[in-house]
């Protein structure tokens, strides 16, 4: 077996890299040939392994999935980055040597993949207030995921207004200003918050929350019940199930992809079941 190590060289300021050669070097003592393969090696040659590990956070596998976008080899992720919401999602709390064991006992098992216009994502999609998050954090250094993610929080809590969204899917169309769209594949993403904690990455299914217009200070009161997961039953809340939602607003749409800021004047999301396939 022959196993590509795919890693980012900034993720986690240095951790990445840092952790695919423990994972070399784990392999060699193994006697598993390996290549690691930093951001800017990433090229067809990947194609040629036999499974591809990827050593980073949220960021460094949704560049992967982008630029690998129709890959069917086996995948699995280890814990490099600042933010590794998937990486708990598939692994749970779980040391590099025993993921290693249990990888190597293991087969892969079909994941959804979401996309959103022209990109694919894991995690979610986060639209308006975690949108305007992401944009303030897109050219800062992070000195933590969850750190950084609740500073930027605490200063767009009192001072981020609304904007007017259409929300369609074949379930329903419904519009108005909303606080936060949430669109999810996986359960959590910014560090640990739980926007989607019934959602499974391989029902075919995409999970909405919808959290109305609120105060500043029922933000206040809320944020921390959302980051809990506890959110669902709230009256400021909308939840559903769909495949596939079109969101639109008279204002240039702010959103993350897994935490990675875009920006469009519509977003077209839909979910791509069984599309990749990960070792967990």
């Amino acid at each position: 077996m022959r196993i590509a190590i795919a890693t980012n060289t900034i993720a986690g300021s240095g951790k990445a890299i840092k952790l695919a050669k423990i994972i070399q070097g784990i392999l060699t003592d193994r006697k598993i040939i390996s290549k690691i393969f930093t951001e800017k090696e990433w090229d067809s040659r990947i194609y040629k392994y036999d499974q591809i590990w990827i050593s980073g956070g949220d960021g460094t596998v949704n560049y992967f999935i982008n630029q690998y976008n129709d890959i069917k080899k086996p995948l699995c992720i280890f814990n490099g980055g600042t933010g590794n919401d998937f990486h708990a999602l598939l692994y749970g709390k779980t040391t590099v040597e025993a993921q290693i064991n249990h990888i190597l006992q293991s087969t892969s098992k079909p994941i959804d993949a979401g996309k959103c216009n022209n990109l694919y994502f894991l995690n979610g999609v986060g639209i308006g207030f975690e949108g305007a998050i992401a944009k303030s954090l897109k050219d800062v250094n992070k000195f933590g995921g969850k750190t950084s993610f609740m500073i930027s929080i605490l200063k767009h809590i009192l001072f981020y207004k609304e904007q007017h969204y259409t929300i369609t899917s074949a379930e329903k169309t419904v519009t108005g200003k909303f606080f936060m769209i949430s669109i999810a594949n996986g359960t959590r993403y910014g560090g640990g918050f739980y926007v989607a904690p019934l959602a499974k990455p391989d029902d075919g299914l995409l999970d909405a929350n919808l959290v109305n217009s609120v105060s500043p200070l029922k933000r206040l009161r809320y944020l921390p019940v959302i980051e809990k997961g506890k959110h669902l039953t709230l009256a400021i809340v909308d939840y559903y199930r769909t495949k596939k939602v079109t969101i639109q607003s008279n204002q240039l749409i702010k959103a993350h992809l897994d935490g990675e800021y875009i920006e469009d004047n519509e977003m077209k999301i839909e979910i791509l079941p069984a599309h990749f396939n990960f070792i967990f």
